[in-house]
């Protein structure tokens, strides 16, 4: 017995001890062997960059690069790369346009040629969304920062298929044009509230950040959830919250298991996540009721979601985890990125008054003082342009990463191996001379007169909500929702930039102004 047990010891120590030496290993060939040989492999092919440092590579000098010029503003012009991404500025005018960095033991190459993004754009299969659920931690960044959203825009392969196939009726045109009075009454109700501002003055300083969030937050719970505002209030400002906690971990190293880990961020983040999902999950059985007496659309967002749940082929059906992240990625997404729109969309027509004259003019005469219609709303041409301009010049997400594929994959001639990211720069795409022409960087709306074909000569160059299969599903629904806006402010007010204003715009997931958005508003 005494044998046996002394045996079945050593069998436990051996085994113990090669589990910690395969942990050293792996450890080690993360931090070390694994980026010597990946930095060998791209210097062997012509690209050149940083040279990889132990553990934190160029994290620590990007990160303070950024915090030191988020305390800038800088000159209303819209040439702001160097301001928004100081760290990739320098490393670009020190080797070029096609270069690498590092993210910790991560390499990091930034591509900034349009034909080179639109051919990753379209390559689904070949450069993968990250993997913000997964553990190889070389392959992305912390995973935290899935506690915003996961869903369709993070999933991959067969799953993916599955909830576009899903979600994409709720955005067709025939289904969006229903979805008109619930704009409506959504704009309306925050230009009551400007109106109450100037009950007792002609004119009044506004930041609108707060505003436009709050009226997109409203229109996609109204026209997605069935509900408003109001009763998700509380989520947005916990998404709000959750951004603010992710935000530094995105330029931060992840180590595996750290989650698990009860530091005071993790906590407040998973708390925030446990009281959005309580949240949703109220919303959720609201609907299911509401549905099944026979009173809540199916064929809205949450409509669609619900009912997949319930289908008999398991191929087809979501789960109900499924469902919450779902619900999670439309209340971020569907508010942040058109909120932000709007706001840039003010910001310029409010420094360009030219532009917001021809807009009024073209909104007075199409609808006079009446609520605009679906079919007047397509006939806005200068409207168009304007919007095309805005988010060309500021778009929604000023650059998207992705990783390569198992196996490796080949872009512009070039072998990029997996455990690779890939940076797509579309602030470089949009503001390009060689494309756009040496007025590239000034809001010149007229540039669209002829649609996007003609303004980027046919070389898919225009690129806001990306390219390729995976194209924002919300696209439609943004452009619309931003002309019906934008006609109904123009109809009632005038706007200027305040003397407050301060120019920063700042990078975290979506493109803000840093310091707000103030004008000074007035009744016409």
């Amino acid at each position: 017995m005494m044998n046996l047990m002394m045996m079945m010891g050593y069998i436990i120590l051996t085994v113990s001890c090669i589990f910690i030496l395969r942990c050293i290993w792996e450890t080690i060939n993360w931090v070390w062997f694994k980026p010597r040989k990946i930095e060998n492999l791209l210097r062997q092919q012509g690209l050149v960059g940083n040279s990889y440092k132990l553990l934190y590579g160029d994290l620590k000098v990007n990160s303070k690069m950024r915090h030191e010029d988020r305390e800038k503003s800088i000159p209303f012009t819209n040439d702001y790369f160097a301001h928004v991404f100081p760290f990739l500025h320098q490393l670009e005018s020190k080797y070029g346009e096609i270069c690498f960095s590092w993210m910790g033991p991560t390499p990091f190459i930034n591509i900034t040629n349009p034909i080179l993004l639109t051919d990753a754009f379209s390559r689904m299969h070949d450069f993968l969304k990250l993997q913000l659920r997964g553990h190889q931690p070389q392959q992305q960044p912390n995973p935290l920062v899935a506690s915003i959203a996961c869903g369709l825009a993070h999933y991959e392969g067969d799953k993916w298929d599955m909830h576009r196939k899903l979600l994409n009726p709720a955005f067709h045109m025939h289904k969006l044009k229903t979805t008109l009075p619930a704009f409506y009454t959504s704009v309306i109700e925050m230009v009551n509230k400007w109106d109450k501002l100037l009950a007792t003055s002609s004119s009044r300083e506004i930041d609108l950040c707060p505003y436009l969030t709050s009226l997109t937050g409203d229109v996609i719970s109204r026209i997605a959830f069935g509900s408003t505002y109001d009763e998700g209030r509380r989520i947005f400002e916990l998404i709000s919250e959750q951004q603010k906690c992710v935000a530094p971990l995105v330029n931060s190293i992840y180590i595996p298991g750290w989650k698990y880990v009860p530091t005071k961020t993790n906590k407040m983040i998973k708390d925030k996540n446990a009281e959005i999902e309580h949240l949703l999950k109220k919303i959720i059985d609201k609907k299911v009721k509401a549905m099944k007496n026979g009173e809540g659309s199916k064929d809205d967002v949450l409509g669609i979601l619900i009912e997949s749940t319930s289908k008999r082929e398991k191929k087809l059906r979501m789960s109900f985890r499924d469902l919450i992240e779902e619900c999670k990625l439309f209340y971020f997404v569907g508010h942040d990125s058109t909120s932000m729109l709007l706001v840039w969309a003010m910001i310029l027509l409010s420094k360009h008054q030219d532009w917001q004259d021809r807009a009024r003019e073209e909104v007075l005469a199409t609808f006079g003082t009446n609520p605009p219609d679906f079919e007047g709303l397509n006939r806005l041409k200068i409207m168009k342009m304007i919007i095309r301009e805005v988010s060309r010049l500021y778009p929604p997400a000023p650059s998207v990463i992705r990783r390569i594929k198992p196996g490796g994959a080949t872009l512009g001639g070039l072998y990029l191996p997996e455990g690779l990211l890939l940076g797509m720069s579309i602030i470089h795409a949009h503001h390009n001379p060689k494309y756009w022409g040496d007025d590239a960087k000034e809001f010149k709306p007229e540039r669209f007169s002829d649609g996007v074909g003609k303004a980027t000569n046919a070389t898919n160059t225009f690129l806001p909500f990306g390219w390729g299969p995976r194209y924002c599903i919300g696209q439609n629904l943004a452009l619309i929702e931003a002309k019906m806006a934008l006609s109904i402010f123009f109809q009632k007010f005038a706007f200027e930039l305040s003397p407050s204003y301060s120019h920063a715009p700042t990078g975290v997931i979506t493109l803000k102004p840093q310091h707000g958005a103030h004008l000074i508003l007035r009744r016409i």
